[in-house]
């Protein structure tokens, strides 16, 4: 008889007889998320995740850094805790029964699993001035707790991630291969890519030249991976560690802002409305500056603008790409799923790029 591998999984990770219930969770692009219900135990849930091996094809490395800067992390949080009286977690590593940090079924899928913080929820899209500080907060609180944490300790488990140019040449290998689909949604991002091609290594040629400095990041800050307290609104937790790394921080900070400032989120389909609102923008940066402002230095406010134009920019860039191959790397729900995902980034960098101004005063203001 056949055994229902995410059970089998499941089971790996608790008590023998505990389950009571296994359920898909979340709407990750990349992972497949369950949560596991336990009966009386005292952590009765936890999270457990199948990870994308074409994505992650050195699992074993994202549980290295995993245990590395939770660690870090708890310590950190521990020394705060008679300074602050907000409420803040870190998902723990859980372990298997014969005390592994991870599990590969007889397939060759690579199981993990996590604790599961209670009484905390995510929201797809930022709602109203008071979350986007929030969201702020969390990634500038995140950034602060790992800033005295040496980068090189941890690994680069997704090389080349978030260095566009290594995008726009992966796009062009694509193009070559790949049959070209033709409409006017198509034509559109086709010119859209190629005229902003010359802008793409503004981020990578500042820290080549050591103008900015390598710090370690969260890797997709975007606002669903921010947990809020259920009573209090204010944010707990970051989440979705996987893609946590040595990289720039104006990533994270341009990722932040791409997702936070586009009310109408990354899956709408009206796509031709979308667009960058300002004064969460201005609101995401107030909470981030809070808790980052001590490690930033004037360098780093000088791209901050370039990384929210070109992430917002990337992302599309990325989406459409795979649209183009088939579909390989995001998780899509019809063949047409990226393309639209990619058109909501253009669309999105088009506003950015008409407000450059009133951002660029935003952050001179703040800084």
């Amino acid at each position: 008889m056949s055994v229902d591998p995410v059970l089998a999984a499941a089971e790996r990770f608790s008590p023998e007889g505990g389950i009571v219930a296994v359920q898909e969770y979340g709407g990750g692009n990349v992972n497949d998320t369950f949560l596991v219900t336990l009966g009386e135990a005292a952590d009765s849930r936890f999270i457990l995740q199948r990870l994308n091996r074409r994505v992650f094809p050195q699992p074993e490395l994202v549980m290295g850094n995993l245990r590395t800067f939770t660690r870090h992390l708890q310590r950190s949080e521990q020394q705060e805790l008679h300074s602050s009286d907000r409420r803040w977690e870190t998902p723990e590593v859980r372990f298997t029964q014969d005390g592994s940090d991870y599990w590969i079924d007889p397939q060759g899928s690579f199981w993990r699993s996590l604790s599961f913080i209670e009484q905390a929820r995510s929201l797809d899209s930022i709602n109203g001035l008071d979350h986007a500080a929030e969201v702020g907060y969390a990634l500038g609180r995140f950034h602060r707790l790992l800033s005295d944490l040496p980068p090189d300790l941890l690994s680069d488990t997704l090389p080349g991630f978030h260095l566009t140019p290594g995008y726009v040449r992966q796009y062009d290998q694509v193009l070559e291969e790949c049959r070209q689909p033709r409409s006017p949604e198509v034509d559109f991002a086709l010119k859209f890519i190629d005229r902003r091609r010359a802008g793409v290594s503004v981020l990578e040629q500042a820290r080549n030249d050591g103008t900015l400095t390598q710090r370690i990041i969260h890797g997709d800050p975007k606002v669903n991976n921010v947990l809020l307290d259920n009573l209090t609104n204010l944010a707990v937790a970051m989440i979705d560690l996987d893609t946590v790394k040595p990289g720039l921080v104006q990533y994270d900070i341009g990722d932040c802002l791409r997702s936070g400032c586009n009310p109408l989120g990354e899956e709408t389909a009206a796509w031709e409305t979308v667009r960058f609102e300002a004064d969460l923008c201005q609101a995401i940066l107030r909470g981030y500056l809070s808790q980052a402002r001590d490690f930033m230095r004037p360098s780093d406010y000088n791209y901050l603008y370039d990384a929210v134009r070109l992430i917002a920019f990337e992302l599309g860039l990325r989406f459409f790409t795979d649209y183009l191959a088939g579909d390989l790397y995001f998780k899509a729900r019809d063949p047409e799923h990226n393309l639209a995902r990619g058109l909501v980034q253009f669309k999105l960098t088009e506003s950015i790029e008409s407000q450059a101004g009133t951002i660029q005063t935003i952050i001179r203001d703040l800084r």
